[in-house]
């Protein structure tokens, strides 16, 4: 059993961008990484669903705000959580619905799933389940889901949905972003 080694950094000074295409090729997910104001943040484009979307993620890669865009210039939905599990959106008002949750799950992108690997510190083998915020972009529906993370190996882990069952088994690049995600996504950059 290998035990937890920490992904490199996945950034430079002047950021780390990445690249999918959906797995028909017909559309693409962009994801750049900034280092900034003591955190990152995450800018990302989805061709297919036609949002941009933002997330703000501390050095631990905690979520800390979470913003998409549509066909406004203006945010269609902001959210934030004060890093213990409490979720608010920008206008004020507390979502005692997602309370508990940590990461953020957008099915429009494979980058979502890298959050939680990128912050557990799982051996091989070893499982965490945790709840997550799922964001629909075309309804923008919003709730809490549970997520199962096992890890296989140093650069394999296994995703299950607890409500759906749907399960997707992951390989990570050396910084620990989701390379493929199957039947969805195929890692351009």
């Amino acid at each position: 059993m290998t035990s937890y080694a920490p992904f490199r950094a996945a950034h430079a000074n002047e950021g780390h961008v990445t690249r999918w295409s959906t797995w028909d090729g017909e559309h693409d997910d962009t994801v750049s990484i900034r280092w900034e104001n003591e955190g990152f943040t995450v800018s990302g484009t989805s061709t297919r669903e036609r949002v941009d979307y933002v997330l703000r993620i501390s050095p631990t890669w905690q979520v800390r705000q979470f913003i998409l865009f549509r066909d406004l210039e203006e945010p269609d939905l902001w959210l934030a959580t004060d890093g213990s599990g409490r979720w608010g959106e920008m206008n004020g008002a507390h979502r005692t619905e997602l309370d508990g949750c940590n990461d953020i799950h957008l099915a429009c992108t494979p980058f979502t799933s890298t959050l939680p690997i990128r912050r557990l510190p799982l051996l091989e083998g070893h499982t965490a389940e945790l709840p997550v915020v799922h964001v629909d972009t075309d309804t923008l529906e919003v709730r809490a889901v549970v997520q199962r993370y096992t890890r296989l190996g140093s650069h394999s882990w296994r995703c299950v949905d607890t409500e759906s069952g749907a399960t997707v088994d992951l390989e990570v690049d050396e910084h620990g972003v989701v390379l493929d995600y199957p039947e969805q996504f195929r890692r351009m950059s």
